[in-house]
Order: C-alpha cells, then structure tokens, then sequence
C-alpha cells in the first residue's frame, strides 16, 4: 500500500506578466519598417519633418513634457495610434505621470466628444505601457547587482 504526503504549502503563485498593450510598442514595430521604406523614397522630406518636430519640442516656455502630453491629446482628437504611440512613450520617457497622461486626455473628452473617449481609452493603455517599462527600468530590482 503506497501512502501520499499532501502538502499543505501553498504553492507560489505566479506574478501576473504584463501584457503588451495593442496601442503601444505594437504600433511602433509595426509602423517602423514602412517609415523606413517611405523615408529611403523622400529623405528629404523627413529630414524637414525631424528638424520642425526638434524645434516644436524643444524646452522654452512649455517643456517637453507638457507639449508631448499636447501632442498625444491631439493624436487622440485625431485618431492616429502611430501618434498616440509614439507622443505617448515621448511623454513617459519625458517624466509625464499616469494622471498627467489622463487629465491631458481627458481635455479631449471636452474638446471632441464620444469618439475622444474611444481614442482616450486607447492612448491611457499605450502610454501606461510604456511607463511602466519605464519604471521597470528604473526600479532597484533591474539594476544588475
């Protein structure tokens, strides 16, 4: 006759991975290989583009910040995950805040209606992820020992 031990430790449960939002790095990867076909075929033109977007974000009396937070509600206004994506990680990366990212977006809901709240939604999901990839970084426990 075979006896069993049961353990009565719990086993551990496993932490919850964070799930890649759809709005975020997903919109990058997949828009960076088309803008580098259309810019071998119009170098010029996004050399213009790269040199106005270094002038509109540049510090003066606005910071980076607050015009990256601008510019990711225009890009929910718009409609445009490529901007939300790419204003949304310049945004964390420029130290905006979650409640920063939902009051800029929030002023949309104001200025655009119904569709803003759809957009919205999906810019706060974007700009999360890349925040919290930001604070990942940043934590004590991703610092190599």
């Amino acid at each position: 006759m075979t006896t069993e031990t049961i353990s009565t430790t719990p086993s551990p449960t496993p932490s919850p991975t964070p799930q890649a939002s759809p709005h975020g790095k997903v919109v990058l990867d997949d828009l960076s290989p088309l803008h580098r076909s259309l810019r071998r075929a119009i170098p010029d033109v996004y050399k213009g583009f790269a040199e106005l977007s270094k002038a509109a974000f540049a510090d003066g009396a606005l910071d980076r910040k607050t015009k990256e937070l601008i510019a990711l509600a225009i890009g929910v206004v718009e409609g445009c995950d490529g901007c939300v994506a790419s204003h949304g990680q310049a945004a964390a990366r420029a130290g905006a805040t979650k409640q920063e990212a939902a009051e800029a977006i929030g002023v949309t809901f104001l200025m655009h209606g119904g569709p803003a709240t759809i957009h919205g939604a999906r810019a706060y999901d974007a700009f999360c992820e890349f925040a919290d990839a930001l604070a990942g970084e940043t934590s004590p426990s991703a610092t190599p020992a």
